[in-house]
């Protein structure tokens, strides 16, 4: 039996603690030296290569037809109607058969802001190759579609333009890859074009992997010993006015560091390539190579 615990969020969102699901999961990430490898159940989605060194890395990468939704299609009526969006997309992942879930700690929360360029120079929006270029100093910080985009006069995107006008837009899934400091977008992608085509920023639900309870629990124990251990002010006039001040902010400052440890984000997960060596040197996959 495949379990999730949800753990509500005071601001919105939920975590689930999922159990039961040991990888690797149907939708993964796995690598091999350079390569790297999107794979949905047995069907690869993209291929890339890491090119640089230093604090600089290219990832090419080519996208294959095939993706398919974790999520069921959104109806109209499912749009207009008020829902808790990121507790209905958690019922929707932990019911899909190829989804990224597997055991661990994952955040399910909505977001409508973005940094600039996001959703515009950083959209991949070109099928099927793509550049991602992964600065160690900031990365990529873009969104990669894994699907080919459909053109802002196609019917579907013309109705999802309509309630995109309206606000009733049903968000888009973007998942958080920590290695290519951007996400994928899972689920929506014609309702992307038709926010964008609008001139707003998609709606967006974004499911990342935060640290299990244990890793969490150790770093909290860490930091309340260093805030027994620290003074709490200068050894000089503790009782001035900027004493006062400094343990107000020291105070301040370990709450909300203390509170921000459950939803820290955990690195992707990536699996070995699968195959022997002899297997993946170089036959293609689905006709494309990755080998180099």
């Amino acid at each position: 039996m495949k379990r999730t615990i949800r753990e509500p969020l005071p601001g919105g969102g939920l975590v689930l603690a999922v159990s039961d699901r040991p990888g690797p999961p149907p939708l993964r990430f796995e690598a091999d030296g350079e390569r790297r490898l999107l794979r949905q159940g047995g069907r690869p989605l993209m291929l890339g290569r890491l090119e640089g060194d230093g604090c600089f890395h290219v990832l090419r990468v080519r996208r294959l037809d095939g993706h398919r939704s974790p999520l069921p299609p959104v109806r109209a009526q499912t749009m207009r109607a008020p829902g808790d969006w990121p507790h209905r997309y958690a019922r929707w992942l932990e019911d899909a058969d190829e989804s990224p879930l597997h055991d661990g700690r994952w955040l399910l929360g909505e977001r409508s802001r973005f940094q600039p360029g996001v959703w515009t120079e950083d959209f991949v929006t070109g099928w099927p190759d793509g550049r991602l270029d992964l600065f160690c100093g900031g990365g990529w910080h873009g969104v990669l579609p894994l699907r080919r985009l459909s053109s802002p006069d196609a019917s579907r995107v013309k109705a999802y333009r309509k309630h995109a006008r309206e606000g009733t837009l049903a968000p888009v899934l973007l998942w958080w890859v920590s290695f290519l400091d951007g996400w994928l977008l899972l689920d929506g992608h014609d309702r992307a074009v038709a926010a964008l085509e609008e001139g707003g920023v998609p709606p967006c639900v974004v499911l990342t992997r935060v640290q299990d309870d244990e890793r969490w629990r150790r770093g909290a124990a860490e930091m309340t010993e260093w805030y027994r251990r620290e003074p709490a002010e200068p050894a000089e006039h503790p009782a001035s006015p900027g004493a006062e001040r400094m343990r107000a902010a020291r105070d301040e400052g370990y709450a909300s560091a203390l509170a921000s440890l459950p939803h820290e984000e955990a690195p992707t997960e990536v699996w070995p390539l699968a195959g022997t060596p002899a297997d993946r040197d170089d036959p293609p996959v689905d006709g494309v190579s990755i080998s180099g």
